[in-house]
């Protein structure tokens, strides 16, 4: 300490060590089979990670990109937006290249919110949701998405009722990240209508587009009112394997771009210009790619959900993202999500992540615990193996 204060600023004091490090770190002790960080376990394709080495060979990005992104990634996004959603962005004014989807949610809400506003999230979040809401000095309001038959569902009205008049925006998230909950139509509608209502912004983390097994991804973007008041956000990571890569973007109005790009460029700046050549071929890969990868995991997500479900848990299966939440109550005395996560590498060599780190109401969240299917298929087998192995503790 040094004045007698404490030397991280109070914002991000409950803020300490990620779960995600906790746990890769018990991984890598203890030898198991890591579940919980959500990277998968092998590259990209190959003709994406060999443009990245023609880019690096040919000096195209070694220095600094430009601050927007590479005109070429940027058009490829536009492309993207076109083709598949049918909404149309200029790729000049419209499209900012971020430092993956994380810097891309920091970016925007640092730029759009002033201190105190509230910014309404679907709990259980991502944990950087939180501390990015604290660094720009705004005030987070959960509405708890409840598990129901077999999967989660947002309540409406709770959404409704948690608007005041200091609500600034919206940040959502479909496909969901930790529950695998894709929003319906009808869902979107409504928070479409909700937002026009109250003039509220919405910013959308939508990484896991392409991974939709049940239903489809719509995004907010294309409701009425919406294109004007909402950021859209994606990466490369997820959908074509480059996690490390760090390859993000948003697409808004140029009003919108405007004020996220003031913050961005205090943050980063500019990165990965050579991986930015790569991610704009990668978006034009043909359709039978984006088919192969949902299919691929598909199958595995109903290997280790039913591998799950056999081993005792109560299995949430996901329709969309690459994790499955699972309820640890059915084992028998198990109610402690975070103790259990701890405990289960030396009880099976296997771990996970307690979704009670996603909560603001830890106790609503306490018992539930993700697992990730990212992985290759013979570890997602021995996985299953080691978990069906697992008695009451």
């Amino acid at each position: 300490m040094t004045q007698g204060r404490p030397l991280l600023n109070r914002r991000l004091a409950e803020f300490g060590t990620t779960i995600f490090a906790e746990m890769s770190a018990l991984a890598a002790r203890t030898g198991s089979i890591n579940l919980g960080q959500g990277f998968p376990d092998t590259d990209g394709p190959e003709e994406i990670r060999e443009a990245a080495v023609r880019a690096l060979r040919a000096g195209h990005g070694n220095q600094y990109p430009p601050g927007p992104g590479v005109p070429e990634l940027r058009t490829a996004i536009a492309e993207h937006q076109q083709r598949r959603y049918g909404l149309a962005y200029d790729p000049d004014t419209e499209v900012l290249v971020t430092t993956g989807a994380t810097e891309a949610i920091a970016a925007a809400l640092l730029a759009l919110l002033e201190p105190g506003d509230e910014v309404i999230a679907l709990e259980p979040y991502y944990d950087s949701y939180a501390a990015c809401i604290a660094m720009a000095g705004g005030t987070r309001v959960p509405v708890t998405l409840h598990p129901h038959e077999g999967a989660y569902r947002l309540d409406l009205d709770e959404l409704r009722a948690a608007v005041t008049p200091r609500t600034r925006l919206i940040l959502l998230n479909t496909p969901h990240n930790p529950t695998g909950t894709v929003l319906t139509r009808e869902e979107l509608a409504a928070v479409a209508e909700l937002a026009c209502e109250r003039d509220l912004l919405v910013v959308t983390d939508e990484v896991y587009e392409h991974l939709v097994f049940e239903g489809e991804h719509i995004p907010l973007a294309s409701f009425p009112g919406m294109r004007e008041r909402t950021v859209s956000i994606s990466s490369a990571g997820k959908t074509f394997s480059f996690t490390g890569w760090k390859v993000g973007w948003i697409t808004a109005n140029p009003a919108l771009v405007t004020a996220v790009r003031s913050a961005k460029q205090f943050l980063t700046y500019v990165s990965g210009g050579p991986l930015q050549y790569a991610v704009a071929e990668a978006l034009r890969l043909p359709d039978s790619y984006f088919d192969a990868l949902r299919a691929d995991l598909r199958a595995k997500r109903d290997l280790l959900s039913n591998g799950l479900a056999e081993a005792g848990f109560e299995v949430y299966k996901p329709a969309g993202t690459y994790f499955v939440t699972t309820d640890i109550r059915p084992l028998g005395g198990e109610r402690d999500g975070l103790a259990f996560c701890r405990a289960l590498p030396e009880r099976c060599g296997v771990v996970a992540i307690p979704n009670a780190v996603f909560y603001d109401h830890r106790e609503q969240g306490a018992p539930f615990v993700r697992f990730a299917f990212c992985k290759r298929t013979d570890v997602l087998a021995e996985a299953v193996t080691r978990l069906k192995s697992i008695g009451p503790s």
